[in-house]
């Protein structure tokens, strides 16, 4: 690798040669023979990231995740690396140039996870859902958005006139719409990003195992967690660590619950539910905010091959954590918004795909009354007195900023010195020597310099096809996901390592026992277990609708 200070073996690895490897097995073993100076609970963005800052500082490092990675909110949020322009208007500068400063970062570590992205801001004539004699204060914010981090880019807000806008967003409702911004952000697969952090920081030298749930903190004589016992396969593994991380997002509290010395709950969860409608009906050239009627919120319009997405909802949620729903008040709420600035409308029937995911908001005091909406996306590092550090809040485009300060505080409680965050400067798997434009985008897009491996497995019979009509995925990625990204089962691969649940759910359900064929045949699954995930995953879809 180009990062200095990173292990001396790693140095001028190209990610060119063979796949880098991610063994849940060998993890497993390492578990349980090993001792960690850090243990990650929790295998979302925060959780991978923490891992890998760890990683690279030289330490020994175990990550364990209850399912698989990102299965949480790490593969359910807006999909966008951006600062959040309506933060910008809240006031938190800070919390714009830090993730603005970070969507730099992320861009130049993963060039092929991370495309920029234009942004079209409408502006309605009055009577419309954005008041002209609001745009003034709204230019002024764009100049900020530009100033704290917009210049990174090489790219600058525009004004554009109503033909301008129109031509890059057609079915804008062209009798009420005056002139539009744009602006430049990013975009990113959040689940491929999450789990190319999980599989760097392996590279790395970290033990990762998904489907290892915690059952257990230990603790010594004195009180001070040194481990978790976790249940992998069916078996017990006592993992001994001089530091545990909780990184479990919305389930924070439930490790914290098993720490004698928890306070009181730190996380209030807030739902956020994208739909996906087929682009044809949209045709938008590029994403779009836009202003929901009568709120004060926004929703994103953003275009994904053939698709495009609408979201997201920002509504506190007091329902189970384990299995947010999309209810009919949810889909209504984000049809009246894009309908009251499209002509024709969308309807519920035209929708292909839906997620419901939660945010992890810090439940600080004062925010009690206030709405999920009007709360600071700020992040919490907590250590409580047992020695268990809690990191919680943020977004995901700010994740390699929470795992530094959350790895600072561990590297003070081991009472090290000279362990510097390298991570700004680690590419993720597939980044090394990656140039963009590559002949076939689809793969390289999702796998960066690995795309070849994934290409050589298409000479096999069968597997150059598609895995779904009308989706780009191949089921070389079904094999590839298997063997190299401990994709264990049918949702994995639907749901986390191909995105075909969220594009188009029907069909996905189509391919699952042809995903569970696959499967079996690399993890040596039984007919019966086969069957079982097609069940499985038929439920989990039939139940979302």
């Amino acid at each position: 690798m180009h990062c200095q200070g990173v292990h001396r073996k790693n140095r001028g690895v190209d990610f060119n040669g063979p796949v880098v490897p991610f063994d849940r097995r060998q993890s497993l073993r390492r578990l349980a023979d090993e001792s960690f100076d850090v243990l990650v609970v929790g295998g979302g963005i925060t959780g991978a990231g923490c891992a890998l800052d760890a990683a690279t500082r030289g330490l020994r490092v175990a990550l364990v995740e209850a399912n698989d990675f990102a299965s949480g909110t790490s593969s359910k949020s807006s999909k966008l690396v951006h600062g959040g322009l309506r933060y910008l208007q809240n006031g938190e500068l800070r919390l714009v140039y830090e993730a603005l400063a970070e969507r730099q970062i992320l861009a130049e570590n993963a060039p092929h996870l991370v495309q920029m992205l234009p942004f079209l801001l409408p502006i309605f004539h009055d009577g419309g859902f954005i008041d002209r004699r609001l745009a003034r204060g709204l230019g002024l914010a764009m100049w900020g958005y530009d100033l704290t981090g917009g210049l990174r880019y090489g790219k600058l807000h525009d004004r554009l006139s109503q033909s301008e806008a129109l031509t890059r967003f057609p079915t804008l409702d062209a009798t009420r719409l005056a002139y539009a911004y744009v602006y430049y952000d990013a975009t990113a697969d959040d689940a491929r990003l999450t789990l190319t952090i999980a599989r760097t920081a392996s590279y790395y030298g970290a033990a990762v195992a998904n489907y290892s749930p915690v059952q257990s903190l230990m603790h010594d004589r004195d009180g001070r967690v040194v481990g978790a016992t976790v249940e992998a396969d069916g078996a017990e593994i006592a993992i001994r660590a001089r530091v545990v991380i909780n990184a479990c997002g919305v389930w924070s509290d439930r490790i914290r619950a098993m720490d004698p010395g928890a306070t009181a709950p730190m996380i209030r969860p807030a739902k956020g539910v994208h739909i996906t409608v087929p682009r044809s009906l949209i045709r938008n050239e590029i994403a779009a905010v836009l202003p929901v009627p009568g709120d004060k919120r926004t929703v994103f319009v953003v275009p994904w091959g053939d698709f495009t997405y609408v979201g997201t909802t920002d509504t506190d949620y007091d329902g189970t954590i384990d299995d947010p729903r999309c209810t009919d008040d949810d889909i209504a709420y984000l049809l009246r918004t894009i309908n009251a600035a499209l002509k024709p409308p969308i309807s519920r029937d035209d929708i292909v795909g839906a997620w419901a995911g939660l945010r992890p908001l810090v439940a600080l005091s004062g925010a009690r009354g206030r709405r999920a909406r009007d709360l600071s996306r700020r992040h919490l590092v907590h250590s409580a007195a047992s020695g268990l550090i809690t990191v919680t809040g943020g977004k995901l485009t700010t994740y390699r900023r929470m795992s530094e300060q959350t790895i600072d505080r561990a590297i003070r409680a081991l009472g090290r010195h000279g362990h510097r965050c390298l991570t700004a400067r680690v590419p993720l798997v597939g980044a090394e020597r990656f140039e963009p434009g590559t002949a076939d985008s689809h793969l390289a897009a999702r796998f960066g310099t690995e795309a070849g491996a994934v290409r050589a497995l298409t000479r096999q019979a069968g597997l150059e096809r598609p895995l779904i009509p009308g989706l780009p995925y191949l089921r070389a990625e079904v094999v590839f996901a298997a063997r190299h990204e401990m994709a264990r089962t049918v949702d994995d691969v639907l749901s986390r390592r191909t995105r075909a649940r969220i594009l188009a759910r029907r069909a996905s359900v189509a391919a699952a026992a042809d995903v569970a064929m696959l499967l079996g045949a690399e993890l040596g699954l039984s007919p019966e277990v086969q069957r079982a995930q097609v069940t499985t995953y038929r439920t989990r879809v039939d139940d979302a609708e």
